[in-house]
């Protein structure tokens, strides 16, 4: 029998993921353990080996298709196998919907795959085409003229829409049973009932009809969600809907940071690279906040915590998720046991972490799980935010850009770099008083940066 190939699960939120390159033709020879393809997941590329060796056959998985987790991709042929059983196999097409079987000549049964409508940009718009809110007759309409369509007896096919791009709005449907269109004397032949789909929870937004009618025709394109975008989505409405988030913000002055990270950099070993000498590390002023962040969980070890319904989860170690701004969103490499490890050490690992998230190079491990989060947006010119927390943290925080400030020391004005930063906590996790304290620890070590060298 041949073995089959399927889209495995490499990410914990993954429903769907794509092939984006298959590096072995169909009809090639493989080994187990060859690659055989990459996957492109909302986060990250991995590359998927063969699970047995033979012949590539019977590719049905596209690349730059959404596939769901599972779903079979090819089969592999021992050598000598006789080969036909699946010639007929349906390729799978963008988006995938339902599954089904296909009995082949040996009585197995291979998965195969139903195209459905895909998802869109806006509820019920086509990315591809512009359909927008499709029938089951064909016709274009919104959710509420289908259903006066079904109580009048009206058939969408015969009406004329006036909406955008044609659509059939519930002003046609009044005009069709005005002139005379109902279940007793209906203007066109009844509309064939629709199949029966899974009820959806109420949600109150606007319509994608609403929506466009905001907009003049032609001023506007609609861009498909792709998986990383619609991932975020759904992630951040369930932390702001499941998370009680509580706000604490104060500011810290940068002088003594900076001077010191000014004198560690200027004392940095030379090695030799491919493009000549370079330092050993560079800090940066974010280095030092995740450096400063980890020894203030290990100082109030109270707040590097997680809520489970069961029980409150008490990590022994501080590993700092850094959010990384890549092209369609951003994803949160995490620098493990922080507390740990020197300023250089987060600092070198910090920028292999960056720059494999933004070539989508990372390894589900490294950006899953974590017990807290640093956003900073300083860089840009933020003065201060509030961050959303990524669960399964209790705290995420968010740093501002030091700038200089006028204080007031001993009676006397002055002028010190000064950083604004809000701590977003769970308020399940960690209460007010044990969030400022965290804070507290996280402010002193900024100000008195020699006790991170120890």
């Amino acid at each position: 029998m041949p073995v089959e190939v399927i889209l495995p699960k490499v990410d914990m939120d993954m429903a769907t993921g794509q092939i984006s390159r298959w590096f072995v033709a169909e009809g090639a020879a493989v080994k187990q353990g060859d690659v055989l393809f990459e996957i492109e997941t909302d986060k990250a590329a991995m590359e998927i080996d063969a699970p047995a060796s033979g012949v590539l056959r019977d590719v049905t998985g596209k690349e730059g298709v959404d596939i769901p987790v599972g779903a079979p991709v090819a089969w592999i042929y021992a050598d000598g196998e006789a080969y036909g059983a699946k010639q007929d196999a349906a390729p799978i097409s963008p988006p995938v919907g339902e599954m089904s079987a296909k009995p082949t000549e040996g009585g197995a049964v291979p998965p195969t795959l139903h195209s459905v409508t895909p998802p869109s940009a806006l509820p019920g718009i086509s990315p591809t085409g512009g359909e927008i809110g499709q029938s089951q007759s064909g016709a274009r309409a919104t959710p509420l003229a289908r259903r006066l369509a079904r109580e009048a007896g009206l058939a969408l096919a015969s009406i004329i829409g006036t909406g955008p791009y044609g659509r059939v709005v519930k002003a046609d449907i009044d005009a069709a049973v005005a002139k005379g269109g109902t279940k007793e004397n209906p203007a066109v032949a009844p509309e064939a009932p629709a199949a029966t789909v899974a009820s959806a929870p109420a949600v109150k937004a606007m319509s994608d009809d609403q929506v466009l009618r905001l907009f003049e025709a032609g001023s506007y394109e609609l861009v498909p969600h792709d998986n990383m975008r619609k991932t975020i989505a759904r992630r951040l409405v369930e932390a702001e809907s499941t998370i009680p988030h509580f706000y604490l913000t104060l500011d810290c002055e940068l002088d003594a940071l900076l001077a010191l990270r000014t004198q560690l950099n200027a004392a940095a070993p030379v090695k030799k690279t491919e493009k000549g000498e370079a330092p050993a590390y560079k800090l940066s002023v974010n280095d030092m906040v995740i450096k400063a962040m980890a020894m203030a969980l290990k100082a109030v070890p109270d707040a590097n915590a997680s809520w489970t319904d069961s029980a409150m989860v008490k990590h022994k170690h501080a590993d700092v998720g850094v959010a990384v701004s890549i092209p369609g969103g951003l994803i949160t490499p995490i620098i493990r046991r922080a507390e740990e490890k020197t300023l250089s050490t987060i600092s070198n690992e910090m920028k292999d972490l960056a720059s494999r998230a933004r070539s989508r190079k990372l390894k589900p491990e490294e950006y899953q799980g974590g017990t807290t989060a640093v956003s900073n947006l300083g860089m840009f010119g933020v003065k201060d935010f509030a961050a959303v927390i990524n669960p399964p943290h209790a705290t995420i925080l968010a740093v501002g850009a030091g700038e200089e400030r006028a204080v007031v020391k001993n009676g006397e004005i002055r002028i010190a770099t000064v950083m604004s930063v809000t701590l977003s906590t769970d308020h399940r996790a960690v209460d007010g008083a044990l969030g400022a304290e965290l804070l507290g620890a996280f402010k002193r070590m900024i100000e008195n940066p020699m006790g991170m060298l120890v």
